[in-house]
């Protein structure tokens, strides 16, 4: 009794951890236009803007719109992230702080 109760935990962590190595991107065959809006005036000087991004929703890619962010430490500027093709479609590359 043991011996399966162990079985079963190692499989189930197996099983977790297969399933965690999927591809960490969603591909789809047409690249989505973002909607158009007005971009809200700043809360405070010195703040920048971080462009709207596309992130993961379901089977493909959900807008999720810009927003006002405080300088960070140590970083100069935000890179707006982009798409880029591949054979099998069109994927979203995120934006990061440089």
């Amino acid at each position: 009794m043991k011996k399966l109760f162990s079985t079963l935990i190692l499989l189930f962590i197996v099983l977790i951890f297969i399933s965690g190595c999927g591809p960490s991107y969603v591909t789809v065959r047409t690249r989505p236009e973002p909607p158009v809006y007005v971009r809200p005036v700043s809360p405070r000087a010195g703040y920048i803007w971080v462009e709207g991004e596309w992130v993961k929703g379901g089977h493909g890619y959900v807008y999720r719109q810009g927003y006002w962010a405080a300088p960070r430490p140590r970083y100069h500027q935000y890179i707006g992230g982009h798409w880029q093709q591949r054979r099998q479609g069109w994927f979203w590359v995120r934006g990061h702080w440089n």
